[in-house]
């Protein structure tokens, strides 16, 4: 008699392994390659789109923190983000009033300018020249060629239309970035809880944790932050004032060594070259005009070296190696702005692979 398929099997016979789910198939490297060339061109082809966006959650992060303080004294989270956003556009309509006159000035004096560094640089830059100089020769002697390699003179054109189209865009941009801040203060914690409502159950706790615990530790990055790179100007636009420097240029170029401070080995090089320029410029004694950017480059040892460290930790720390290619990275992407955003998007990138079970490893890779 034959059994059926439905019958059990025999008390003799050996059971049938269960089934085990074979594994999806994993994509050949080439087309995960393929998908990160591709991330890359979406992520530069849509930098006008993207950059105010991230700018704006990354400045909305920077208040939630007030936001919640605010709201402990029960304020509504509406009113509490209307108050930081004035207060956040106030100061920033006083440093730009501040800098305004400064920048417009050092504009129209450029030419002015680069003609009273010429000498100063030329003393400076002589025994590099004089190398090179020598170099050149030995290479020519021993190629056969004594003659003097022809000079190459470029033209460049000026486009005013260009300059006039630039104005109304940047104003654009920064009216998006401001409004879009507004919104994620006032809107963003409902987002982030309507997109985990979508979410499987058995999910839904994890998600909100690890939403939760990512924005408290951004935010509490982003604005720490801030707070040490705005400490950081202050003192080096204080110190440029005892300097004798002008109010509006003391302003202006403590500013900047705030903004620059934020892209980490790039900024501060930028602002110490820009500090020589400025002080071979502003002083006519050699020993005066590397003053500003000596004070800048100290001032910026003791904040990388002991401030930072100090209040941030271990936990935030991240390899050099990895932060020089993230730099490299999203400063081709997306140019200065790029720069500004390359440390708090590692960083959220290592707290996100740090909370995902699995992906600890990699997190440990970014340190």
């Amino acid at each position: 008699m034959t059994a059926s398929p439905s019958d059990p099997a025999p008390s003799g016979a050996p059971a049938e392994p269960a089934s085990v789910p074979a594994k999806p198939p994993r994509a050949p490297l080439s087309v995960k390659l393929l998908a990160v060339i591709a991330v890359g061109i979406v992520l530069w082809a849509a930098q006008a789109v993207l950059l105010p966006i991230l700018v704006a959650v990354f400045l909305s992060l920077v208040g939630n923190p007030v936001i919640r303080a605010l709201r402990r004294v029960h304020l509504s989270r509406a009113l509490a983000s209307v108050l930081v956003m004035l207060v956040g556009l106030g100061l920033a309509g006083l440093v730009a009033t501040r800098m305004l006159p400064a920048a417009v000035e050092w504009a129209h004096e450029a030419p002015h300018a680069a003609r009273q560094m010429a000498p100063k640089l030329r003393d400076l830059l002589k025994p590099v020249q004089d190398a090179g100089q020598a170099a050149e020769s030995f290479a020519r002697a021993a190629g056969g060629q004594m003659g003097r390699a022809p000079d190459i003179v470029h033209t460049a054109q000026d486009d005013p239309f260009g300059r006039l189209l630039a104005t109304p865009r940047a104003l654009a941009a920064v009216l998006a970035v401001a409004l879009l801040t507004f919104f994620f203060m006032v809107f963003g914690e409902r987002l982030w809880r309507n997109a985990v409502a979508l979410l499987p159950e058995a999910r839904k706790p994890f998600a909100e944790d690890i939403l939760h615990s990512i924005e408290h530790e951004i935010s509490r990055y982003v604005l720490t932050i801030s707070l040490i790179n705005a400490a950081l100007g202050t003192v080096y636009g204080s110190v440029l004032y005892l300097l004798h420097f002008p109010l509006s240029e003391a302003v202006l170029w403590g500013t900047l060594a705030a903004l620059l401070n934020f892209a980490p080995y790039v900024g501060p090089l930028l602002g110490v070259l820009l500090m020589l320029l400025v002080g071979l410029a502003t002083f006519d004694d050699l020993g005066a005009s590397l003053l500003p950017a000596a004070i800048y480059l100290g001032l910026h040892t003791l904040e990388g070296q002991l401030v930072t460290p100090m209040v941030l930790g271990k936990r935030m720390a991240l390899s050099p190696l990895v932060l020089m290619l993230a730099l490299m990275l999203f400063g081709g992407l997306w140019g200065f702005v790029g720069l500004l955003l390359a440390v708090p998007l590692l960083v959220c990138i290592k707290l996100v692979l740090a909370r995902v079970d699995g992906l600890q490893g990699w997190a440990r890779l970014l340190e």
